[in-house]
């Protein structure tokens, strides 16, 4: 159900997280890295590059996304299929990166317990989330959801302190977790039913038939506009967590 050239709508407002989790990533030589998630692949050739890697491999499990991706391929950066719950390592790398996708992901002790393991000696782990759901953009989405008998998405995410206390269960050194809020300027609050269906929607889409889905739609941008008002521009808060740990 994803879409790159819905995700893409907003590409300069969700570049910005990228651009701070990237600067907390210390820059060494020859690194190896893997993006997790790595949607349409441009965000991945730049982190390639900047971080003057010496191999980058992006995974993700979008067949639309891996199309994109793949025009990015090429100097060192590849693309594959894949879960980011079901990642084999195979070889060590030095930075498990994933910008926006693990929100998607459960069990994140799970899941940060079984990165750690792909770290070599001094790797790094960044990861940025969403974590929106208190927003009415979310909420209302939750609410049309169930008065249309499908279950709201769950989030995994757990509370900053959380994270905080695994990386140091998991031995790492340094670590850095911040919740921060993005404030976007949209053109209208109409905007903010497209940038939303960009990503949360897209699972009520894979949930619904495409006519319930399009009711879905106008029964949530009705209500959506009810509950944050008509307001061209539109100031859209979005609330992140930037997480970065080194060994």
């Amino acid at each position: 159900m994803w879409s790159p050239s819905q995700y893409r709508r907003f590409k300069q407002e969700r570049k910005e997280p990228f651009d701070d989790l990237v600067a907390l990533v210390q820059r060494r030589p020859h690194m190896r890295v893997v993006d997790l998630g790595c949607g349409p692949g441009e965000l991945t050739r730049e982190l390639h590059e900047r971080l003057e890697a010496v191999e980058t491999l992006g995974v993700d499990n979008s067949a639309a996304m891996l199309v994109e991706a793949r025009k990015h391929e090429g100097g060192g950066v590849r693309f594959e299929a894949g879960e980011i719950e079901d990642f084999e390592c195979g070889a060590r790398y030095d930075l498990v990166f994933s910008n926006a996708a693990f929100h998607w992901v459960p069990d994140h002790e799970r899941l940060f317990t079984h990165l750690a393991k792909c770290l070599s000696i001094g790797g790094q782990i960044a990861v940025q989330m969403p974590a929106n759901d208190h927003h009415r953009s979310h909420m209302v989405a939750a609410e049309v959801a169930l008065e249309m008998g499908v279950a709201p998405r769950p989030s995994p995410i757990l509370p900053l302190t959380e994270y905080a206390e695994l990386f140091h269960r998991l031995g790492f050194e340094r670590q850095r977790v911040r919740a921060q809020i993005y404030g976007h300027v949209l053109p209208s609050s109409a905007d903010v039913v497209e940038w939303v269906r960009g990503a949360l929607l897209t699972h009520y889409e894979s949930q619904l038939p495409a006519e319930r889905f399009a009711d879905f739609i106008r029964t949530y941008q009705e209500r959506l506009l009810d509950a944050i008002g008509e307001h061209a521009p539109y100031f859209y808060t979005y609330q992140r967590m930037l997480l970065h740990a080194a060994r």
